[in-house]
């Protein structure tokens, strides 16, 4: 059998692993503004190629310095204008006053922009002790108009939170000033997030705790993000990627698409509806996740 038949059949079988899921599953992306024509041109493609499988929302990420927050801004509003689909920037408040957050705010909600996504940011020096926390940009939204509001979720623990049990206390802060739905950081230890997600039930956070699944086709760059993100890897993701990491890409992309539909189908054994998904801004290996996930609504 050659390889490009080999992969189709790989493919259908993914496809079939699907065939147990109900049809109510809702997903959403993730995208970050483009630095360069080649990568504006990427990002489009990869919005169009989605667009079909009708995300509940698409977020783009945001960075701290001015050029960043205005393609930021620019993308958010061109997928709403141009596409129709619900746009949830990102918004993070270091290195931004309080009254330029209120003027972005009330700039977003005045171009039709309803949904955020309230971040603190990274550091621009951890030895210094930002003015503002996420819990503070929360307050300050919901001062300027009734956003609906995703903050951010660690099933695995910030990386500079102190213990568990304060990063869960600061996330129930988050949803008692306002905010709506969590978004986890990406993860592989499924039960990890299952019990994250009783934890957080039992300390009051009725709001709901979307899973961010993040498809795997780089181990390489995987293992460079989870250092700094506090994502452990488990044993059984490394032996599958392990001898394969300069193999084609198609093998490495079947490999990280089986990994995050087995994810997803035990996370809606256990009543998960909601999926976010990392694109990286590339569509292929998501769409064929996500068209797999979603064939029971067409």
């Amino acid at each position: 059998m050659d390889i490009e038949h080999r992969h189709a059949r790989q493919f259908e079988e993914l496809n079939q692993s699907f065939s147990e899921l109900s049809d109510d599953i809702s997903i959403s992306y993730e995208f970050f503004p483009p630095k360069t024509e080649e990568m504006t041109k990427t990002l489009w493609n990869s919005i169009d190629k989605l667009k079909i499988l009708h995300p509940s929302f698409v977020s783009v990420t945001y960075g701290a310095n001015a050029s960043t927050r205005d393609r930021t801004h620019k993308v958010v509003k061109d997928i709403q204008s141009k596409t129709g689909i619900t746009a949830a920037p990102h918004l993070t408040c270091v290195g931004a006053s309080k009254d330029e957050l209120r003027e972005i705010a009330k700039d977003y909600w005045d171009n039709g922009i309803r949904n955020i996504v309230a971040l603190r940011g990274d550091l621009p020096d951890p030895t210094v002790k930002p003015e503002m926390y996420a819990v503070d940009l929360v307050k300050l939204l919901k001062e300027v108009a009734d956003f609906k509001i995703y903050v951010a979720a660690y099933p695995e623990v910030h990386p500079e939170a102190v213990s568990a049990e304060a990063d869960l206390d600061n996330l129930k802060a988050k949803f008692d000033a306002g905010a709506d739905q969590a978004i986890t950081q990406f993860f592989f230890d499924v039960e990890a997030f299952l019990r994250f997600r009783d934890r957080c039930a039992a300390k009051g956070i009725k709001g709901e705790i979307i899973p961010g699944i993040l498809p795997v086709s780089n181990y390489k760059t995987l293992l460079k993000m989870s250092k700094f993100t506090n994502v452990k890897i488990p044993k059984w993701l490394d032996q599958r990627f392990r001898g394969i990491e300069d193999s084609d890409t198609v093998t490495r992309q079947l490999i990280g698409a089986s990994i995050a539909i087995d994810m997803v189908r035990v996370l809606r054994t256990e009543g998960v509806k909601d999926f976010h998904f990392y694109t990286l801004n590339r569509a292929e290996l998501t769409f064929a996740i996500c068209h797999i996930l979603k064939r029971g609504i067409y």
